[in-house]
């Protein structure tokens, strides 16, 4: 193997050999791009210096690199490096820099984890520079960047990238799609006089350009406060120029921008370059690697500007979808666009309204932002559960690119007509209003159809249990959506009554609190009366993998395994991001369970979640006989009229959940039947786990029925779902030439404010607990639970919590419904809170102001 070889040797497919960096370069100059003449000492180079590393024990990091530096290089690679040095001229200026075989992937450009040193002179001095790159594979910040990664340090080696210096004028980075509001084609350009290490580092601020569609959009001059200089001999100094002018031309703007276009149409994805322009000034390209940050688009064939809103966020399932997850929302959309009239030819194909990207589903909502009836219904319907998506809704409305159609109303009231008749809209909301005991049955009655489509007899075949899963997933939505025109006739009587009164929907919500049939709020106190019941010890004593052990063997003391035994019966089809039919439910793994009945267990003094119920329910009706009186005194008739209203709200509120339980219970039972069948794959040969179904999608399921081998594919997935949720912004509104609006209104906003939409009122100071994964999850009596969303697996903590800010929803959210019922007060829809609080610190949470103060 050669130890040097020159960028133009370089090509993509020796990216193991040389690095990102360089097989990067070696890319640019093969393309005719203008990169400064160089060459690259390989990872063979390395391998042979690091041979006998020790990377065991305490201070794995501090060993590795003084080996690399006091380890002897081999001649052969002493001789290679002066010879390729004396090839470039005498003594001739270079850039020494890293290039390890893990950087530059899709998911990490590991910038600036490893070393670069500038304008190198002399053969010495290259020799030990090099030796300084290798031993900056083994930093600190390399290490932990690695690991967050989770890339192994063992597989990764390091190539060097020795590059002639660019006497640069004027230097820095380019951005070929807008890195903070993710808009593609958008440059962004920083520069600085002097070498662009001063950009690249932070240490100044400088000037910002910003180039669109043939125009400069933006030139921020910075105070270039210093610059960053070659010395004659070797090295840099810091040179304090602080200048008003801007360093670059518009022309120059313009020339920058049509090279990062070349790049990043070379390599067929937004590029993060950095660049020099030189005293003749000449553009040089310096380095190339993708931008990681961006966010995913969706593929679509519809033209125009596009509008998503994803299904994960307003679900509070931040993590990507199994395919499987994938396969059945596209199949139940199918169900719910054939009550439009929009049925799409194959149900498997789902509805045409249904997008993924970063293995997340999105619905696009570009019809309902473009037409007139849209734009009235969709911010009313997502304050109820998104209340953050309004405020981006309400800009969108202003954007000309989104402006109504022509002739959008007639194909809008077309299908919302026929959507009404096939869901008998009129007849439901007349119960509803009429006949509470009628309007409740229906709902039973809902939930004893759903209970006899799930059976599936013991001795179906594979092929069966396939075709049962198609039959009810493309079913489901019609059948349960029915519910929701009585939890709607509810919530419209209550926005009613608030005119009636002349009371802000904000002053109402303890009419909300303990509302009754919520599947969700029984559970919980279901939950914690079996925590009254069971016998202590074991759950105060043991950790929650021995309690899982005991409980699955049937261990447990006789009452404790009985009633969780019942309790799982009755609610084990549920689970954290339970969406997803590929997830495993309570039911398969209880440690999530067991682990909340500890912590129950541990609770000592104040009202118990019961009490805590029944003091709701008599704040509420405190608060509607306020609210009634408040009314009459506008009119007599309004107050008998506001408390018979608010009333049907209180009856219908909690019906909000139901539909989603009745989702929930359909995909754990359709996951055990495909459960079953991929047991029988495994019998195949095709699967090596009868869970790896789930990285299948129904055609593929179906097809392997007939043999093969999946497992390559299905290792593929997985990689490339565990990589997906390391992910941790995803936006909860796209736009299809990828700008983030809710991150282009965040640029405006004041940083240091913690605000969002009031959910339960009351105010309470205590201590924030950041909780990412409910599950292990502890939260100790009183603690104030910040978290990015929730769904009913992650209820059981709101027990314990003495308040709740979730990063998403709105006032009718998920999180917001129980945490009134349980009287804790709450702020939802807050941007970045996870990453603004710090578990440990004090928080005052004022529920009905909306606002969280940190101490």
């Amino acid at each position: 193997m050669k130890t040097i070889l020159s960028f133009a040797e370089i090509d993509a497919g020796m990216l193991a050999e040389v690095g990102g960096k360089a097989a990067n370069l070696g890319e640019l100059t093969g393309a005719g791009l203008p990169v400064p003449p160089g060459w690259v000492l390989t990872t063979e180079a390395y391998r042979r210096v690091a041979e006998g590393l020790d990377t065991g024990g305490p201070a794995p990091a501090e060993r590795a690199r003084r080996h690399l530096l006091e380890a002897p290089m081999p001649e052969d690679v002493r001789a290679a490096i002066a010879g390729a040095y004396r090839e470039l001229g005498d003594d001739v200026p270079v850039a020494v820099r890293s290039s390890a075989t893990a950087e530059d992937l899709p998911f990490a450009s590991f910038a600036g984890q490893q070393d670069t040193f500038l304008n190198v002179v002399g053969e010495e001095a290259l020799l030990t520079a090099v030796r300084r790159c290798w031993a900056s594979l083994w930093t600190d910040r390399a290490l932990s960047y690695r690991e967050s990664n989770g890339i192994d340090h063992a597989a990764v080696r390091l190539a060097v990238v020795v590059q002639e210096m660019v006497d640069a004028r004027v230097a820095g980075v380019m951005f070929t799609a807008n890195p903070v509001t993710g808009r593609r084609r958008e440059i962004v350009i920083d520069a600085n006089p002097g070498l662009g290490e001063a950009v690249v580092s932070g240490a100044v601020n400088p000037d910002r350009f910003r180039f669109r569609d043939g125009r400069v959009l933006e030139r921020s001059a910075g105070d270039k406060a210093l610059a960053i200089r070659a010395v004659p001999g070797g090295g840099t100094e810091r040179v304090e120029t602080a200048q008003g002018e801007l360093c670059l031309t518009d022309d120059e703007v313009r020339r920058l921008a049509d090279l990062g276009a070349r790049v990043e149409d070379h390599y067929g994805a937004p590029q993060d370059t950095e660049w020099a322009i030189d005293a003749a000034g000449t553009l040089w390209l310096t380095q190339a690697r993708p931008i990681t940050t961006l966010y995913p688009l969706p593929e679509t064939t519809r033209p125009g500007l596009r509008v998503y809103l994803s299904v994960n966020v307003v679900q509070g399932v931040m993590g990507p979808l199994t395919p499987m997850g994938v396969a059945a929302v596209r199949l139940i959309s199918a169900g719910g666009a054939g009550l439009a009239g929009n049925a799409p030819a194959d149900p498997l194909d789902g509805a045409g309204f249904v997008a993924v990207s970063g293995e997340r589903a999105w619905l696009d909502i570009t019809a309902a932002v473009r037409s007139g009836p849209g734009r009235a219904i969709l911010p009313r319907a997502l304050t109820l559960g998104e209340a953050r998506a309004v405020s981006i809704m309400q800009g969108l409305f202003e954007d000309p690119r989104l402006a109504p159609a022509r002739g959008s109303v007639r194909p809008f009231l077309r299908r919302f007509l026929r959507f009404a008749a096939n869901l008998r809209l009129p007849v439901r909301f007349w119960v509803a209003l009429t006949s509470p005991r009628r309007a409740l049955a229906h709902s039973v009655a809902i939930g004893a159809e759903l209970d006899r489509r799930l059976r599936v007899p013991a001795s179906a075949t594979p092929a069966q249990r396939l075709d049962h899963a198609q039959y009810v997933l493309a079913r489901l939505f019609p059948l349960i959506i029915r519910i929701m025109p009585t939890a709607i006739t509810g919530y419209a009587l209550y926005a009613l009554s608030a005119r009636l009164s002349g009371v802000p929907l904000d002053e109402m919500s303890d009419v909300l609190r303990s509302v009754p049939h919520n599947p969700t709020t029984e559970m919980d106190l279901e939950l914690w009366h079996l925590a009254t019941r069971v016998e202590p010890e074991p759950f105060r004593e043991l950790p929650v993998p021995e309690l899982v052990r005991r409980f699955q063997e049937g261990e447990l003391p006789p009452v404790a395994q009985r009633e969780v035994t019942a309790f799982l019966a009755k609610y084990g089809h549920r689970g954290v991001a339970e969406i997803d039919v590929g997830v495993p439910r309570w039911s398969e793994e209880p440690g999530h369970l067991l682990g909340v009945l500890a912590n129950y267990l541990r609770m000592d003094g104040g009202l118990t979640p019961a009490e805590l119920f029944e003091k709701g329910t008599r704040e509420a009706k405190r608060r509607i006989g306020e609210l009634a009186a408040r009314a009459g005194r506008r009119a007599r008739w309004r107050a008998p009229f506001v408390r018979w209203a608010l009333g049907r709200t209180r009856h219908y509120a909690g019906l909000r959940e139901l539909p989603k339980f009745y989702l929930v219970k359909t995909l754990a039972g359709v996951r055990r039947s495909l459960f079953a069948v991929g047991e029988h794959l495994v019998g195949l040969g095709v699967l090596d786990r009868a869970d790896d179904v789930f990285f299948l999608d129904l055609r593929e399921t179906r097809a392997a029925l007939k043999g093969g081998d999946l497992r390559g594919l299905v290792a593929e997935r997985r990689t490339t779902h565990e990589r997906e949720r390391r992910r941790r912004h995803v936006p909860r509104v796209l736009l299809s030439d990828g700008t983030e609006p809710e991150a282009l209104a965040a640029a405006t906003a004041d940083p240091g404010a913690l605000t969002g939409t009031p959910a339960s009122p009351g105010t309470v100071t205590g201590t924030a607990r950041v909780v990412l994964d409910p599950h292990g999850a502890h939260l100790e009596p009183g603690e104030i639970l910040v978290c990015p969303s929730t769904d009913p697996g992650w209820t059981p903590l709101f027990l314990t919590a003495g308040g709740l800010v979730m990063e998403m929803g709105g006032a009718m959210s998920h999180g917001a419904v129980v945490a009134r019922e349980y009287g804790i007060p709450a702020v939802v829809g807050v941007p970045d809170a996870t990453h603004r609080v710090e578990s440990g610190q004090e928080i005052t949470v004022n529920g009905a102001a909306g606002t969280v103060t940190l101490s």
